[in-house]
């Protein structure tokens, strides 16, 4: 077992749980089946929580589905288990389709995803219906949207009928901002306007900001050779980065809600892409050695080495 030494810092912690020790409560509660627990838990939390946060944790509980659709076989308005259920379906869908692009999915995955994603929108269709303020029901269904292929105007209708409730919702903002991108059928000068439309909309210190941060980086990823070089270079590019980062990541106030690691690994991978390593080590070392998938899987192969590689040189020179 080889130990991190005083100089070298600790190898990136891509658990969850590890920001966000509740996320280990919620899952034992859920394995036990303690239901009346979890209700109590997502009940006391205040109400401009991102509830979606924790029905995604239940949501990746294996066998999860099972005891929820007993609650509702004898509750069938308990819109907190409907919700659950609709996003457990959802994530047996994905698992179905994969994570590979469209032209690798076989035509069965494809009817597997969709089968499942029907069952998804059914539930939470009952949910937002029994409580149209329910943050969690309409962000799944702005997954179900994009993976049923609804289009966009549905899409920003289910955001807006959210927004009005939750209005700076980051992760109904962050599955928004996938299907205003081309690959979802949108176009960046529509991904790229909604990013700035939530920063300048959010409070300062907000996550909003990290928006920015993820469309530029969509928009690299989707380019190729000269003009990938190219983009990150561009003038317009670096200051909306550092604006967005001054009010979010960088700002004094910056709130460790739900989604903070991604919102910081975003600006720590794109300040070290452009140069400014002063700004990405300000980043990595507010993550400490915290870690998200995303956008470290994005940038070649494994996501540890190129956090590591990238928060080493940020480090050494920022």
């Amino acid at each position: 077992m080889s130990h991190a030494s005083a100089s070298s810092p600790p190898p990136p912690d891509f658990e969850i749980a590890s920001a966000f020790p509740e996320v280990t409560w919620l899952r034992q509660a859920a394995t036990a089946r303690d239901w009346v627990s979890i209700r109590q838990y997502l009940d006391g939390l205040p109400r401009e929580t991102n509830r979606g946060f924790a029905v995604g944790v239940l949501a990746e509980v294996d066998g999860v589905e099972g005891w929820m659709r007993e609650i509702l076989a004898a509750a069938p308005d308990d819109v907190l288990a409907l919700t659950v259920l609709g996003s457990r379906e959802v994530r047996i869908g994905w698992e179905i389709r994969t994570a590979a692009p469209a032209k690798q999915v076989s035509r069965e995955q494809f009817a597997g995803l969709h089968a499942h994603l029907r069952q998804a929108e059914q539930l939470l269709i009952r949910a937002t219906a029994l409580d149209p303020s329910s943050d969690a029901a309409w962000a799944e269904r702005l997954t179900t949207a994009m993976g049923l292929q609804l289009g966009q105007n549905e899409a920003r209708r289910r955001y807006d009928r959210l927004a009005a409730h939750h209005p700076h919702h980051f992760s109904a903002q962050g599955r928004l901002l996938q299907q205003l991108c081309p690959k979802w059928g949108g176009s960046w000068e529509a991904a790229h306007a909604f990013a700035r439309e939530c920063l300048l909309g959010a409070p300062e210190g907000a996550l909003s900001g990290g928006l920015v941060a993820e469309v530029h980086m969509e928009h690299w990823l989707a380019l190729r050779g000269r003009e990938r070089e190219e983009y990150l270079r561009q003038g317009h590019v670096r200051a909306e980065l550092v604006e967005a980062a001054e009010r979010s990541a960088l700002h004094p106030g910056f709130r460790r809600d739900y989604g903070w690691v991604v919102v910081q690994g975003y600006f720590a991978a794109l300040f070290s892409l452009t140069g400014d390593l002063a700004r990405a080590a300000a980043c990595f070392r507010a993550l400490g050695n915290l870690a998200s998938q995303y956008p470290w899987a994005d940038l070649g192969g494994d996501a540890a080495a190129a956090y590591v590689k990238h928060r080493d040189a940020a480090l050494a020179r920022g």
